[in-house]
């Protein structure tokens, strides 16, 4: 912008009214328009030239390049150029040799024959079929041959350029067109030609256009189409610092840019800000409507098209604007017929095309959809609304191939635009190129996910691929973001898939709460009131596990401790056994001669001097009894010799005697004290014989009977000091 900053306001003023002047003399009224808006923007800028001055130079300006003899030829032609008559006045200045008035005879001709093109044009002919364009052939060469002479000047060489372009023949109309530019750079249609030629940033910052300040003006234009919103921003923000502030040009592209970048409400506040200071002004008004259907704003819709039809109901922009009031109170039907009719008004308003083409949709009636995009397509090859508008047409048909090839088109127009990558991803997942989809799906988070459906596709896709942890990972991202709750199908989808996930992992907490939320949504309560009774099932089964496993930790504890008890008192009362078994064997030396009198006497003995010595015997008996080895209780084989018969005999015999004592025992502590020791005796003597003798019949076999009474015998005879060896060395 450093040449901008260079040029004085005052000389850019001047530019700007003369540019006016010439314009105006040829006929070329959207320029003439676009220089009168802003020679108004600088409206503070004073020309510092007396007023006699200036009005001459006016007045010659106005007459320059037309020659005296032609003036009455001249100001005929011109009047009826105004009127719309354009036959009339190109036959009126048909012999007329100098500048102004041969453009002019040139630019009816074509105006004329353009007019005839678009009024036998019906709403199902192609714009640029041959036998339309057929007509200019002759106009082409009589500008190919003019330029061949040398005479066509800046503003003839453009009409050239236009002609060539209306052909199709992009690269010489180009070429035409950066000639009409470098020599009238104050020519705004020119640049507003050139614009549609130009499909990337590096051939716009290739062209050749000089260092005239018009080309800043021209470079944001076309960033603007090339949807570079921020770059066409920043120089329009710059031109507004430099002087041109109250342009009503710039606001309103200001406002184009903030509706590309979905801005919505800052866009609608700079249009009402537009409409406040112009409020007869219709130009993009449509682009207005839209952003209120957007925000769905039906009473400032109605407002606006009652507005717009009392400025002019016979304007395209009027008819757009009725159409999107009937398109947002659903009536499709009367919605078309308003675009068509505007439509009618001018065939090459793309606006009216696609949004028919939306409306052909919400009527299902695909093969219109189609047709109305295409149209709009022959328009403009960068309205990328048409070409993803074809895309859907096709992906309603299942004609998948069709709308992927439509998808490429419009991501190519708006690379940083997420709506086309979705479309790419699901018209990819379609199609079974899961890769591709999940690269697009992931791309579309990258640049902005504007509808925030992106990170949910990307987990269903993940999700029916198998990889469950990135689908949950995704689900949760999509479940987080504010966006979600508008579509609540998904987000119940979403959070039911989690609850899914953390319930096979045993999370019941997250698992019932992802459940819960589900409980609001009357497709999923079902499903929802089924996983938590699930979840309140385990969590009891769980629990009731953890309970029974610690009884069984505090059962063991228990019994462990018991176990140690028990084996610390064995340990004492095998210490208190081996105390009295010297006195005892050493006093039985000299007792009577059977162990069991002997046993029975001492146990009556001991009863009768105390409790205290009454417990001794007990305890030795019991030291015996369980200090006895297993073996003992085996059966012996019928070859044993006689002292192995000796031996059971012996332990049976004090087993028996063992038993005895402790019947004896308990007895007393309940009987009277005043029992005889006799008495004690003879049932002591009584029970040991018997207990011996039972002993011997399950020890030894039938065939050992003699033997097993020959050893009682000489056991008896021994006397208690052997038994109570044998019992020992056992």
């Amino acid at each position: 912008m450093q040449e901008l900053f260079s040029v004085q306001l005052s000389e850019v003023k001047k530019e700007v009214r003369r540019g006016i002047i010439e314009c105006s003399k040829r006929g070329l009224l959207h320029s003439t328009k676009w220089l009168a808006e802003m020679h108004h923007g600088l409206s503070d800028v004073h020309i510092d030239n007396a007023p006699p001055d200036d009005d001459r130079s006016f007045s010659e300006c106005q007459l320059e390049g037309i020659a005296p003899s032609e003036y009455s030829e001249y100001f005929l032609a011109k009047s009826y150029y105004d009127v719309r008559e354009y036959d009339r006045a190109a036959h009126a200045v048909r012999n007329c040799e100098s500048d102004v008035p041969r453009f002019l005879h040139l630019y009816s001709t074509y105006m004329a024959r353009e007019k005839r093109r678009l009024d036998s044009t019906t709403d199902q002919a192609n714009l640029n079929e041959p036998n339309q364009m057929r007509d200019l052939t002759d106009l082409l060469n009589t500008l190919r041959a003019e330029h061949g002479r040398s005479r066509l000047d800046g503003y003839g060489i453009y009409l050239y350029g236009v002609v060539l372009k209306a052909l199709n023949l992009n690269q010489a109309a180009e070429q035409m067109l950066i000639n009409a530019i470098n020599l009238v750079p104050m020519l705004w249609s020119a640049y507003l030609e050139l614009s549609p030629l130009v499909m990337e940033k590096k051939k716009l910052m290739g062209l050749q256009l000089g260092k005239h300040w018009m080309r800043h003006f021209f470079m944001a234009h076309t960033y603007l189409e090339l949807y570079l919103n921020d770059d066409g921003l920043k120089i329009f923000e710059d031109l507004q610092a430099a002087g041109f502030s109250k342009s009503i040009y710039i606001t309103s592209q200001l406002a184009l840019v903030y509706h590309n970048k979905r801005d919505v409400d800052k866009a609608i506040e700079l249009f009402q800000a537009l409409l406040e200071s112009d409020p007869y002004r219709l130009d993009n008004v449509d682009t207005y409507s839209n952003l209120l259907f957007v925000k769905e704003m039906k009473t400032e819709m109605a407002q606006l098209a009652h507005k717009a039809v009392s400025i002019n109901k016979y304007r395209p922009e009027t008819c757009c604007v009725i159409g999107n009031y009937y398109s947002i109170r659903c009536d499709h039907q009367v919605a078309i017929s308003y675009f068509q009719r505007a439509l009618k008004l001018n065939p090459k308003y793309l606006a009216a095309w696609t949004l028919m083409g939306h409306e052909f949709m919400e009527l299902k009636n695909t093969n219109a959809a189609i047709q109305s995009y295409r149209k709009a397509v022959e328009v403009n090859k960068r309205d990328y609304r048409a070409w993803y508008g074809l895309g859907q047409a096709y992906e309603i048909i299942k004609m998948h191939y069709y709308s992927l090839y439509y998808f490429k088109i419009a991501h190519q127009l708006r690379p940083y635009d997420s709506r086309m990558l979705v479309a790419l991803g699901e018209t990819y997942e379609k199609l079974e190129k899961c890769e591709n989809a999940v690269k697009c799906y992931w791309k579309a988070c990258d640049v902005g996910d504007i509808e925030g459906i992106a990170m949910y596709k990307l987990a269903s896709l993940h999700e029916k691929l198998g990889d469950h942890e990135t689908a949950v990972h995704c689900y949760m991202l999509y479940c987080e973001d504010e966006r979600a709750a508008t579509d609540k199908q998904s987000l119940y989808q979403g959070f039911m898939t989690l609850a899914n996930y953390y319930e096979k992992k045993g999370d019941f907490e997250r698992a019932a709460c992802y459940a819960y939320k589900c409980l609001d949504s009357d497709d999923r309560k079902t499903e929802a009131k089924a996983l938590l009774k699930t979840i309140d099932w385990k969590r009891n089964s769980e629990w009731q596990k953890k309970t029974k496993a610690a009884t069984a930790a505090t059962t063991t504890t228990a019994n462990a401790e018991t176990s140690s008890e028990d084996e610390m008192e064995w340990e004492q009362l095998d210490v208190r056994v081996r105390v009295p078994f010297t006195t005892i064997s050493d006093s039985g030396k000299t007792t009577t001669t059977t162990a069991t009198t002997t046993t029975a006497t001492s146990t009556a003995t001991t009863s009768t001097s105390g409790a205290t010595s009454a417990r001794l015997p007990r305890n030795v008996a019991e030291g015996v009894r369980r200090s006895q080895p297993p073996q003992r209780t085996q059966p012996a084989p019928a070859g044993n010799s006689t002292a192995s018969t000796s031996a059971a005999a012996a332990a049976a015999a004090a087993a028996a005697a063992t038993a005895t004592t402790t019947a004896t025992t308990q007895q007393q502590s309940v009987e009277t004290p005043a029992r005889s020791t006799s008495t004690a005796a003879a049932a002591a003597t009584s029970g040991t014989t018997g207990g011996a003798t039972t002993a011997l019949d399950e020890t030894a076999p039938a065939g050992d009977i003699t033997s097993v009474t020959t050893d009682e015998q000489q056991a008896n005879n021994d006397g208690s000091s052997m038994e109570i060896s044998t019992v020992s060395i056992d």
